[in-house]
């Protein structure tokens, strides 16, 4: 048995521990978000969030995540609005085909929690992990800055303690 926070809803899976942590969000729990890509972690189709940090789901086993938080592209947006990022992404129509923008989006994401205004250099390091296809990289890069630039409340690039403090304000 695996348990951890999903999206800020705690699950419990009896699975093998070694399964790739991709297939327990798809398979098991139905969030299909998520792609698998290349399975090497080589392209970042499967990016998620762990503990606020992205990881390549498809080679990280579901045993790894125990006790932790886990936030994939549903995650992302609340109910009341999408995030600032993927607002971004329909704003400078940055997905073409749109297979890898999940991963590209939670990749972003990590940037801007860690460095809320990048230059060019910076995100293109952060994202070089993440390969598109149809090479919409500037759009891309423009909606990283688009995001970085919207007026983004305090915590909003950590899903994670957007949706704790959520939690705490709903107990109070």
């Amino acid at each position: 048995m695996v348990t951890f926070r999903l999206n800020g809803e705690e699950q419990t899976l009896d699975v093998d521990p070694s399964m790739p942590l991709l297939w327990a969000i798809r398979e098991n729990l139905g969030l299909t978000g998520t792609k698998f890509g290349c399975g090497l972690a080589q392209c970042g189709a499967c990016t998620v969030h762990v503990n606020g940090n992205a990881i390549r789901s498809c080679v990280t086993p579901v045993a790894a995540v125990q006790g932790g938080a886990v936030t994939t592209i549903e995650g992302l947006s609340s109910d009341e609005a999408l995030h600032p990022l993927q607002q971004a992404w329909i704003d400078e129509q940055a997905p073409q085909c749109g297979y890898c923008q999940s991963g590209q989006i939670m990749s972003a994401a990590a940037l801007l929690a860690s460095n809320p205004n990048p230059d060019d250099e910076a995100i293109d390091q952060a994202m070089s992990g993440n390969i598109c296809r149809c090479g919409m990289y500037q759009r891309i890069r423009k909606a990283i800055k688009r995001a970085a630039s919207s007026e983004a409340v305090v915590g909003i690039f950590d899903p994670a303690a957007a949706q704790s403090a959520t939690k705490e304000a709903d107990h109070v």
